[in-house]
């Protein structure tokens, strides 16, 4: 047995069956699966012990209510494989995913995580936000895909992933800091070098209700992801700068410019586009136009752009600006939104 199939559950009575039942067609069979029970206070519990009672394959543990942290951790305590597939207790497993997941993990030792392409589902219900953010997670599919957009946003859907465990427990397991914990886990393997890859077919469906965490838990807010953004960056790509840039003096600029602040960033200027901006100050530094790009470059001994622009379009075009001007992308500067 190779891989052990990490669920958490906390009131899902209403998805669960389904959600068991996609993973017992697995063309791969040979799993454990860890159910973790989160204090639920639906039917959820006695549901998981009688499927544990006909499928022995599973085990089910009960922890007071505690959250999604707790219970992945828990889980992933109790796992015995050296690969663990993460499954939520609401959506739905191709067939032939974990079998295509373990053959590349197989085949590409060099690679820690992998995921797979994701659809959304009830089709009625899927919002468009959620539909340009799966459109985008679906079009990176290698690790330099990944890498590249990895400060834009979350660039794997956490219920869709396999990952060794040796790398997620040596990364520190799941942390809580406020911030998505699964965003934060990519982050962590991120800076510590560890390969990503996606299988490029859709095998999992991913299903959107108004009862998503990604909906109702502040730490998935607009702030808290910029929070994350800006500690890692701090970490990473940042490390050793003596003056950092920002192309983008609207909203997504002002508001990472606040967090990167907080961090005690070397920030020097913002560069935008737009006339009525160019000549103001931001977070007290000066609006300069792309122009005056070379001139300021060159007043520092290691600077560093980050591109905070939050539409795909937009992104091309300044990475179109700043490739103009001779800076390299993963080294001079970084996307971010």
């Amino acid at each position: 047995m190779n891989i052990s199939v990490l669920m958490p559950v906390y009131n899902a009575a209403a998805t669960l069956a389904e959600a068991l039942q996609s993973l017992e067609r697995q063309t791969l069979g040979d799993y454990e699966g860890i159910a973790v029970d989160d204090g639920s206070s639906d039917e959820s519990a006695a549901m998981l012990e009688a499927w544990a009672e006909r499928d022995r394959r599973w085990r089910v543990l009960h922890i007071p209510h505690g959250g999604i942290l707790a219970a992945l951790n828990a889980g992933l305590a109790a796992c015995h494989a050296p690969l663990v597939a993460r499954m939520d207790a609401d959506d739905l497993s191709h067939p032939l995913r974990l079998e295509k997941q373990a053959a590349y993990l197989e085949s590409h030792p060099e690679t820690g995580v992998v995921g797979c392409l994701v659809a959304g589902f009830p089709p009625g219900q899927v919002r468009e936000g959620f539909r340009i953010y799966m459109e985008w997670l679906n079009s990176l599919v290698t690790d330099a895909d990944m890498r590249r957009e990895m400060f834009v946003e979350s660039p794997l859907a956490h219920p869709s992933v396999m990952f060794r465990r040796e790398v997620v427990a040596q990364a520190g397991g799941y942390q809580e800091h406020g911030w998505p914990e699964d965003y934060d886990l990519w982050l962590r393997l991120y800076l510590a070098g560890v390969g990503f890859g996606k299988v490029p077919e859709m095998l999992l469906e991913w299903r959107e209700c108004p009862e998503r965490l990604t909906r109702t838990d502040s730490r998935y807010s607009l702030e808290n992801f910029l929070r994350a953004k800006a500690h890692y960056l701090m970490l990473g790509p940042l490390a050793g700068r003596d003056a950092v840039m920002v192309w983008g003096a609207g909203m997504a600029g002002r508001r990472l410019g606040k967090q990167l602040l907080r961090q005690g960033c070397p920030l020097v200027a913002f560069f935008d586009i737009d006339p009525q901006k160019i000549g103001h100050t931001r977070r007290g530094l000066p609006i300069l136009p792309p122009e005056a790009l070379p001139e300021t470059w060159r007043q520092y001994r290691h600077p560093v752009m980050l591109a905070a622009v939050r539409s795909r379009g937009a992104r091309v075009i300044v990475q179109r600006r700043l490739e103009g001007f001779g800076l390299r992308e993963g080294q001079d500067w970084w996307g971010t939104a």
